[in-house]
């Protein structure tokens, strides 16, 4: 199967030889979800742009990559008209805001879940805006047409399937999300097939990083301080990917990368 445009991005990641392709294929869509909103081609500048990022917002963490990434201007921008739409929702929502009446009965009746739910208009509202993200928001739609690709080419490309068999595995949370949307997707006879190959792969991979953890640990014993640190100097950030997702030990991605 001759390779196109869109295959190109995850046969790249599973060439790349990381602990996890999927998020080798995420840091990229991240950084270019980043450069799309403040890089040079000034997408902030744009009318429609602008009004998805006022509407949405971005999470805690898309917050401080953008602070990092260098432009202040564009942050600004994007910060000041984000914050006109806050100030008008924040009115709106005092205006309407009515406090619950307390009482022993409601009290007694609240479980666990209802606990942990708001309780108020206001809290709903803040609950809400911690949810929205317009570079998360760019991420998960983009991310499942790869997942798409995934099976599209474990059934038609020999070569990828040879790139998939022999790579280092996933993180756990995309090994999940292979396994799930595999479910969804293959016919009996493929899911006997492609669940045979991926977890032995997942318990060999996931055995590697132990072993390499062990070791990094037994190299802090005085008696291997001479002894060679073989596969295991970078075991941390690669067992906190291997167990979790994302690159940890990543420098922050800046705008003059």
């Amino acid at each position: 199967m001759k390779e196109k445009l869109y295959t190109i991005p995850l046969m790249d990641a599973f060439r790349a030889g990381e602990e996890c392709p999927f998020c080798y294929v995420e840091r990229s869509l991240e950084e270019h979800a980043i450069d799309f909103v403040l890089g040079p081609g000034a997408s902030y500048m744009e009318d429609d742009v602008r009004a998805e990022t006022d509407a949405m917002g971005f999470c805690r963490t898309h917050f401080k990559k953008m602070y990092e990434y260098g432009n202040r201007l564009g942050t600004g921008l994007i910060l000041k008209t984000h914050f006109q739409k806050l100030n008008q929702e924040l009115d709106e929502q005092i205006k309407m805001f009515a406090p619950s009446h307390a009482s022993l009965m409601s009290r007694l009746k609240k479980n666990k879940t209802e606990e942990n739910a708001p309780r108020t208009s206001i809290g709903a509202w803040a609950a809400a805006t911690k949810e929205k993200c317009y570079i998360c928001n760019f991420n998960k739609n983009t991310y499942q047409r790869y997942l798409d690709t995934f099976f599209e080419l474990y059934r038609k490309n020999p070569e990828f399937k040879e790139l998939f068999k022999n790579c280092k595995g996933f993180c756990i949370p995309h090994f999940g999300e292979l396994a799930e949307e595999g479910d969804r997707v293959l016919s009996d006879k493929e899911k006997k097939e492609f669940y045979s190959e991926l977890f032995p792969l997942m318990q060999e991979n996931m055995k590697r990083l132990y072993d390499d953890l062990d070791w990094f640990c037994d190299k802090f014993d005085y008696r291997n301080k001479d002894a060679d640190w073989k596969t295991s100097k970078d075991a941390l950030p690669r067992g906190m990917q291997k167990a979790a997702g994302g690159f940890p030990a990543d420098p922050p991605y800046t705008s003059d990368k």
